[in-house]
């Protein structure tokens, strides 16, 4: 292709300003340079643009159709650049964002909230099928922030550390492991455990406590709400493994007990993974800045601010 953003610029320009000199200063070139860049433009393109009418140049037939395309290219080229610089900006743009585990659709409200406040112009799209899957769904652009717990080993990601939680057992009062001081691997050879998805190698679970020590439970039962999962727990038809603070309300009331996972605990590490690249917008900076928080700040706040309103109008 012979034409090229900077020649629509230079015909637009020398039709405006009728002279090289004039049309130069505009484009912040000399005058040799612009005549360079024409004529050889004239030549590749076989025909005179302009005609030269005493100092003044005159566009010609080819001249004027080139341009008609130069102000609408431009126009729509211009229109562009302001959206594309609104966007890096965070005054027009999207936010597609996923999270490894369900768990954190519970805090996570809490977090966006703040950030609509923060970044008002800034749709943000949960893209909930790529739970699974986010490092896949990140490398194949279809969203621009994965939540993550598991440690990410690809060079093409960038990761900031968030938070830490804390993995628990959760089980009925009347469950014999409620009294326990942690629960063992091959505590869970005999028991219902419910999780939010059919179990898998790259589970937390499966590749941190039963991978290792050879134990599957003896049945496994997918429930995708976490509500559902600790009403089942209560009335004593399963164990499930869920983060602690998801889990405190009903462990608060006394409804289900919490027990440490393995001796020593099991915590999950969770992280931030965007794109590497050069330049990253400032809004996308601003939201992982805001998930540092973690589940324990602006969820946690805004629940005890609840209860103290319900209490005060109680």
């Amino acid at each position: 292709m012979i034409l090229e953003v900077k020649h629509l610029r230079l015909v637009e320009a020398v039709a405006s300003y009728g002279t090289l000199t004039n049309a130069g200063k505009h484009l912040n070139l000399t005058q040799s340079a612009l005549s360079h860049q024409l004529n050889e433009l004239e030549r590749r393109l076989g025909t005179p643009l302009f005609h030269r009418v005493g100092r003044r140049l005159v566009p010609t037939v080819a001249g004027e159709r080139l341009l008609e395309a130069a102000k609408r290219t431009l126009t729509i080229l211009r229109r562009t650049e302001g959206t594309l610089k609104r966007i890096a900006a965070g005054q027009e743009a999207v936010l597609r964002l996923t999270t490894e585990c369900y768990t954190a659709y519970h805090w996570l409200p809490a977090i966006l909230e703040e950030f609509g406040r923060r970044c008002p112009k800034v749709e943000v799209q949960v893209v909930a099928e790529a739970t699974r899957r986010p490092i896949e769904a990140l490398l194949a652009g279809k969203i621009d922030v994965a939540i993550m717990h598991n440690p990410v080993r690809d060079d093409r990601i960038e990761s900031t550390p968030l938070f830490e939680d804390e993995m628990v057992v959760v089980a009925a009062p009347s469950h014999p492991l409620a009294k326990a001081a942690f629960v063992r691997p091959e505590d869970f050879a005999d028991e219902h455990l419910l999780v939010y998805t059919p179990l898998q190698a790259e589970d937390l679970i499966v590749r941190r406590v039963l991978g290792p020590a050879g134990v599957m439970p003896r049945r496994v039962t997918a429930i995708q709400l976490t509500e559902a999962m600790l009403e089942m727990v209560r009335a004593g038809l399963g164990i499930s493994v869920l983060a602690r603070w998801a889990a405190e309300p009903q462990v608060a009331s006394g409804a289900v007990r919490a027990i440490r996972l393995t001796q020593h605990g099991l915590m999950r590490e969770w992280s931030a993974g965007v794109l590497r690249q050069q330049t990253t917008p400032l809004y996308i900076r601003e939201f992982c800045r805001l998930l540092s928080a973690g589940p324990t700040s602006l969820s946690m706040e805004k629940r005890e601010k609840g209860q103290m309103g319900k209490r005060a109008n109680g």
